[in-house]
């Protein structure tokens, strides 16, 4: 692909594994080449229409295409599914993770076997304070008294510092993960970050997900064979009982479904 070089080509250290180590004073570069927040809008619009029911690689393909450089994955490292999806149609993409520092190991694994061996830049993004700073700041275990205040320090400001050189970014979300998640769009406008969300696996089901890892040896959270339906961070996250959606287990003691990334 043509532009300029990826936000996280040159930011940060990379370690041997090949991550780029993005630290929490890291600056996000100005570029004069990005899009007008109505332009953005309009694009995801038409194409909100124009992509539904369109197969994943073709939504994928069309993301990567329209924005380049300036387009990202995120991926919460519980399976490659969407990180390899888009790297065939965009190898050296930038996968955005979230290191809370609260992670299973499980899911670092995940991580750093996406790092080596998908065609893709994984570029692992640290809160502002260590687990042990935030302790210090706000109390210990804040997970536990104020999990929405422990998100936004931990994942949500993350997120947008990440974000800052993107136009458009994808997501995993799926429309039968939970009822808050049902009517996830392909391609809508986040009016919150003012960019393009591209969501190129929501009409898919889990045996669909479970069908493209078969079929392409995706790497996957060993968790999943333990009884969890979704994985977060290891305080906020419970395996799932018979019956339950996917993402039961997260947050399962207080009245919260989602992290605040996605809403």
């Amino acid at each position: 692909m043509s532009g300029p070089a990826r936000p996280g080509a040159t930011r940060g250290l990379v370690s041997a594994a090949g991550l780029g180590l993005i630290g929490p004073g890291a600056p996000a570069a100005a570029d004069p080449a990005r899009r007008d927040p109505e332009e953005l809008r309009a694009l995801a619009e038409a194409a909100g229409r124009d992509l539904e029911g369109a197969p994943a690689l073709e939504i994928a393909r069309w993301a990567a295409e329209t924005f380049g450089d300036r387009f990202c994955v995120t991926s919460s490292m519980a399976d490659a599914v969407l990180a390899h999806l888009v790297s065939r149609v965009a190898p050296g993409v930038d996968v955005v993770f979230l290191d809370t520092g609260l992670h299973f190991p499980e899911t670092l694994r995940v991580r750093d076997e996406v790092a080596r061996t998908l065609p893709v830049n994984v570029r692992s993004i640290r809160p502002r304070l260590t687990v042990g700073q935030q302790d210090g700041e706000y109390g210990p275990r804040l997970f536990n008294k104020a999990p929405d205040d422990c998100c936004q320090l931990r994942k949500v400001e993350p997120l947008e510092r990440a974000l800052a050189g993107y136009d458009a970014w994808a997501a995993g979300l799926r429309r039968d993960e939970s009822p808050t998640r049902a009517n996830t769009p392909v391609v809508t406008f986040d009016a919150r970050r003012g960019k393009v969300k591209v969501n190129p696996i929501a009409a898919w089901s889990q045996a669909d997900v479970d069908a493209y890892i078969a079929r392409w040896n995706v790497p996957v959270n060993e968790l999943f064979k333990q009884g969890y339906g979704s994985i977060g961070c290891w305080p906020c996250t419970r395996r799932t009982k018979a019956g339950e959606d996917s993402r039961a287990g997260r947050w399962a003691m207080f009245e919260k479904t989602e992290c605040g990334l996605h809403v």
